[in-house]
């Protein structure tokens, strides 16, 4: 599985050999090849107007295109601010906050997010095909897939060392930029033109997949609101700046300690340690109906929603999301 930026094709449909190349030679003998774009068609071929684009059929023939659309982060942000407005509505009027939940399309996002997830996992797992990964800069969507698809994939994603690791790799080193996407409290009504939730998403996307298999994990859910809650606060220096680049410049690793290495304390560990945790090396593959769904309690609702409320209003919202 491979991850990168859309192709700069235009408008005038470039090529590139060398990334032609490039991309047939990860090819298995007598195997075909995915690319999963995580932008609609219609936002895909918008793009060649700006010099982006996508892969023409014709120059990578081994190769089928499939568009999984995920919202760009600018949505993503509207969605969390409708869905923080939501949880805040102290009116007690469930009818009207299931209103205000639907509006948000939160799970809708997280049902996008994890669908195309697991096609790229499908595609690794059941054909044995390689699988290119992308949307427009590659650091947002893409990541969000790439990571979910191995931890659906590989066991060792789903121990805290390997999910650290994967974090590090696929979000820190990958340019993600945390900078720009967590500059404030992601419950802040008002928001700057570059945030969105894009790892916080990731994050309930996982959350997800441990409600679902609650024995194939080793960390807990505790571990995971750690995770966002540090991506926006700037306690350690892991999750400062916008890319690698940035933090070798501004010398973090020599100024700042690494959140790994205080979660890694055998004191720390302990507390992020589930307790249900058998080693599971078979694939898992999670459920996105939308039963299986659920606003994560702990991050949205943890101050000021009564779980007997919540119970009640995730039944209602089954309902709404079967028949409308």
């Amino acid at each position: 599985m491979m991850r990168s930026s859309q192709p700069l094709t235009g408008t005038n449909g470039r090529r590139c050999k060398e990334d032609e190349k490039l991309i047939n030679a990860t090819l298995r003998p007598g195997k075909r090849g995915y690319i999963i774009d995580t932008r609609s068609l219609n936002v895909a071929q918008q793009a060649r107007a700006k010099g982006g684009g996508f892969e023409q059929e014709a120059h990578y023939p081994q190769w089928r295109r499939i568009h999984k659309c995920i919202e760009r982060f600018n949505i993503l942000q509207e969605s969390l601010i409708k869905l923080v407005e939501a949880c805040n509505d102290q009116s007690h009027n469930m009818d009207r906050w299931l209103s205000k939940l639907e509006a948000s399309n939160w799970l809708t996002h997280i049902k996008e997010i994890l669908t195309a997830a697991c096609l790229a996992a499908q595609c690794i797992d059941r054909e044995g095909a390689s699988v290119l990964v992308h949307g427009t800069e590659g650091t947002d969507s893409t990541l969000q897939v790439t990571s979910l698809a191995q931890i659906i994939l590989d066991p060792r994603c789903r121990t805290i060392r390997g999910f650290e690791s994967l974090v590090v790799r696929e979000w820190l080193q990958a340019g993600h930029p945390f900078q720009q996407r967590c500059a404030q409290s992601a419950y802040s009504n008002s928001k700057q033109k570059w945030e969105a939730p894009v790892f916080l998403l990731f994050l309930d996307c996982v959350w997800q997949i441990l409600r679902q298999f609650p024995c194939s994990f080793e960390f807990n859910e505790q571990f995971l609101i750690m995770l966002f809650e540090h991506a926006y606060a700037s306690q350690f220096g892991t999750f400062l700046g916008n890319n690698e680049h940035e933090r070798s410049k501004l010398k973090l690793p020599q100024k700042t300690m690494s959140l790994w290495s205080w979660v890694n304390r055998s004191e720390e560990l302990s507390k992020f340690q589930n307790p249900l945790f058998e080693a599971n090396s078979l694939v898992i593959w999670p459920s996105v109906a939308p039963q299986s769904l659920q606003l994560w309690e702990g991050v949205f609702l943890r101050w000021n929603r009564p779980s007997r409320f919540l119970d009640e209003a995730h039944e209602e919202m089954i309902n709404i999301i079967k028949y409308n």
